[in-house]
């Protein structure tokens, strides 16, 4: 299997406080890869170090063979292979929906308006926002924005699409839409790394899923490992505690 992103012996400390403790995993080309943690367990870290929104405090992530935190490595470059989808949606407010996923495309991938609307569109479309590009963010439900922020993300046609608790912010009756539309996604054969509570989700989607515990990887495996037969006594709490909520 392709390897796309591998991480080898990554820290991050704030400060004293140590958030990810020596760190390994990596992320093969197709495969969708759900974290799951209470929180404060560092899931969203270790999201931000390997977009290096946070720089890790050490260790290595390998990217097609290159350790991007050498000094040399252009970060710009390996950034745009990179698709972020935030919590709470980062829209441009005063853009419409179709300029949301146009203005990225132009300034970052120097592509010019025709090109970067034609691809906005072809995204817009798959995740149902086609009608309402020349809506503001404002006018938009949560759902909605949310979809538009993955439509933004795919415009730039990333290697790797990551998405941080994407429905955390959301009224439950909106979280279908969005997991309906990144479902759809896993199945078209996209690279994702999803950090999330939904644990039906991350049970139906994943190739993969990792659980996260104080800052580090205390177990990963199968959906069906990981659900039904965790080995870690703190992976099986852990469900106990989610699974009984939902």
């Amino acid at each position: 299997m392709e390897q796309v992103i591998d991480i080898q012996h990554l820290n991050k400390s704030f400060g004293t406080h140590e958030v990810l403790k020596d760190i390994n995993f990596s992320v093969n080309k197709g495969e969708v890869v759900s974290i799951i943690g209470s929180s404060g367990s560092g899931k969203s870290t270790l999201l931000r170090c390997i977009n290096l929104l946070e720089k890790p405090s050490g260790g290595q992530i390998i990217y097609n063979g290159e350790n991007i935190l050498d000094d040399l490595h252009d970060i710009p470059a390996y950034r745009r292979k990179l698709g972020m989808v935030f919590q709470q949606f980062n829209l441009f407010n005063n853009h419409n929906v179709l300029n949301n996923c146009v203005v990225g495309q132009i300034k970052v991938l120097n592509r010019s308006k025709d090109e970067a609307e034609k691809i906005a569109m072809k995204y817009l479309k798959i995740v149902g926002m086609d009608k309402y590009i020349n809506a503001k963010p404002k006018q938009l439900s949560g759902g909605q924005k949310q979809r538009v922020a993955i439509a933004r993300a795919l415009s730039m046609e990333p290697d790797v699409m990551l998405f941080d608790e994407p429905t955390s912010a959301l009224d439950p009756e909106m979280v279908g839409e969005v997991l309906k539309v990144m479902k759809e996604l896993a199945e078209s054969g996209l690279t994702m790394l999803i950090v999330t509570h939904e644990m039906e989700f991350a049970k139906e989607v994943s190739d993969r899923v990792v659980f996260m515990d104080k800052g580090v990887i205390a177990e990963e495996g199968s959906p069906e490992q990981i659900f039904n037969n965790p080995k870690q006594d703190r992976t099986r709490e852990f469900l106990k505690r989610t699974l009984k909520q939902s």
